[in-house]
Parts: C-alpha cells; structure tokens; sequence
C-alpha cells in the first residue's frame, strides 16, 4: 500500500474517521511551491511508515470547505488525524528528519 490517497470533501471524514491508524493530511496546492518541496518526502514517508500512518492530501483549491473547517490559513499544513480528531497540526515545509520527528509520537 503506502501510496499517497487524495481526499475530497466528499470522501474525508469517511477515510479519515475509518482508519485505524493516525492519518496525516497534507493540505496543498498546485502552484505552492513548498508544498512541491514536501510532496516526495511525504511519498517516502507513506511507504516507509504503511502500517503505522497513512498519508493523505487534500487540494484546498478543489476543497475550499475543507480548508476552512479545519482553518487552513497558509499552506502546506499537514494535520494529524488520531481517532478522528485533529492531533497535531505542523506549518510550512519541513525537511524529512524534521517531520519524522514532528511525527515520531505515531510512529
């Protein structure tokens, strides 16, 4: 498994409510250039952690409702997701060892 899931406003709280382990969310946009920086680190991460987190994305352009539910003011921001509910909220683009510590407490 490990890839990457592209959530929508549709189907969120469906995948995200179901999973039995911490989803980390990463809000993003097609012109965001860090959010470009982060998306193959998340990619790695995806892989290497399948089984302990799932990574998902959710584009704030085709998801505008999302973003505000969740108060999304700069991206990208990944939202950790425990038992349904917002865990960890983590603010710009971050190198992998950065982010592995910021997500070490699900790993």
């Amino acid at each position: 498994m490990g890839a990457i899931q592209q959530l929508s406003e549709a189907t969120f709280a469906e995948e995200v409510n179901a999973s039995d382990v911490p989803v980390v969310v990463d809000f993003w946009a097609e012109w965001c250039g860090p959010c470009k920086m982060i998306a193959p680190i998340l990619e790695e991460i995806a892989t290497e952690q399948d089984g302990k987190v799932r990574v998902a994305k959710v584009n704030v352009d085709e998801n505008p409702g999302l973003a505000r539910q969740f108060n999304v003011m700069s991206i990208p921001t990944m939202i950790v997701f425990k038992d349904g509910s917002e865990d960890q909220r983590i603010v710009g683009a971050k190198g992998k060892p950065q982010l592995l510590e910021d997500l070490a407490p699900y790993l």
